[in-house]
């Protein structure tokens, strides 16, 4: 169990689903698990190395979510001082506790989900 100092709050307390909902509400968006996953699985990144291992995102969205992040306390912004001055990317203690989920949603995703056919890439 975490210290009460690193629990969030749930939005909706009192139901038995409201954890499972609040989760869902922190790590839910289309981005937010794969850039948690992307951290997980190579340490802390500069924001260009971030985007490049996130592949198909804007730098604005990137930004976005990264703000996101870290206003829930699952990424850490690190301003590291070498010439030029660049931001790292890093997963708080709070972060890192969600890899368990992120990998289990992986290996879901690997047993039930299958690559789109060529046919349903043709029509598109």
């Amino acid at each position: 169990m975490t210290e009460t100092s690193q629990q969030l709050e749930v939005w909706c307390a009192g139901e038995d689903w409201c954890p499972i909902t609040s989760t869902a509400t922190l790590i839910g968006k289309k981005w937010h698990t794969v850039i948690l996953h992307r951290l997980l699985a190579n340490g802390p990144l500069g924001f260009n190395a971030l985007k490049t291992e996130v592949g198909g995102i804007s730098s604005k969205v990137l930004s976005d979510v990264l703000e996101d992040l870290e206003e829930k306390r699952l990424v850490d912004r690190e301003i590291v001082n070498e010439k030029p001055v660049r931001v790292e990317y890093s997963l708080t203690e709070l972060g890192e506790s969600l890899e368990p989920v992120i990998q289990e949603m992986a290996e879901w995703g690997r047993e039930y989900l299958t690559a789109p056919s060529d046919e349903a890439n043709s029509i598109a």
